[in-house]
């Protein structure tokens, strides 16, 4: 797979992604369509990745500070007080692995982050159940970890992770 655009998240590309997002699980939470609209409300940056047809084959939603999002990961970030632009999620389907499009998503985040004078770029990854592949993906970026959670009435454990918007540690 050679061709791929990023563009905005579009109405339309809603069902796709969902469909990315909980082909992902357990390691992503599934979403309902319902949930999926209603966080894609609140991100200020929300993308996708598609290949030659414009089928999304990847995709990134993340929100700024402030939001009225009930995650337990976002408001623990939210609650270190601490100015930071979070990703909730970013899906890559296995067709876009190692074309550097999860790079690419990510350098739109933290342009944003640096946009809102954002100190940081903050976002959790699966522990339990295990996700090498992202662990291994975010060291590569930066990413330090600072605590982990445990989260869905204690069924799965997140490492909650940040990396300075300049990327210095």
């Amino acid at each position: 797979m050679r061709y791929l655009r990023l563009r905005v998240m579009r109405e339309r590309d809603l069902e796709a992604v969902l469909r990315l997002n909980n082909d992902a699980a357990p390691t992503i939470h599934p979403l309902t369509a319902e949930s999926l609209a209603e966080l894609r409300g609140w991100c200020d940056v929300a993308l996708v990745a598609c290949d030659r047809v414009g089928e999304p084959i990847a995709f990134l939603l993340s929100l700024g500070m402030g939001q009225p999002y009930a995650s337990p990961n976002y408001r623990w970030f939210e609650d270190r007080g601490a100015r930071h632009q979070y990703i909730d999620r970013i899906v890559v389907s296995s067709a876009a692995r190692g074309t550097g499009v999860g790079r690419a998503l990510y350098e739109s985040v933290f342009e944003r982050a640096r946009e809102r004078g954002a100190n940081e770029v903050t976002t959790e990854v699966s522990v339990s159940p295990a996700d090498p592949r992202s662990l291994s993906f975010h060291e590569a970026l930066g990413f330090r970890q600072l605590a982990e959670l445990d989260i869905h009435d204690g069924t799965s454990r997140v490492a909650l992770l940040s990396r300075t918007v300049d990327g210095l540690m």
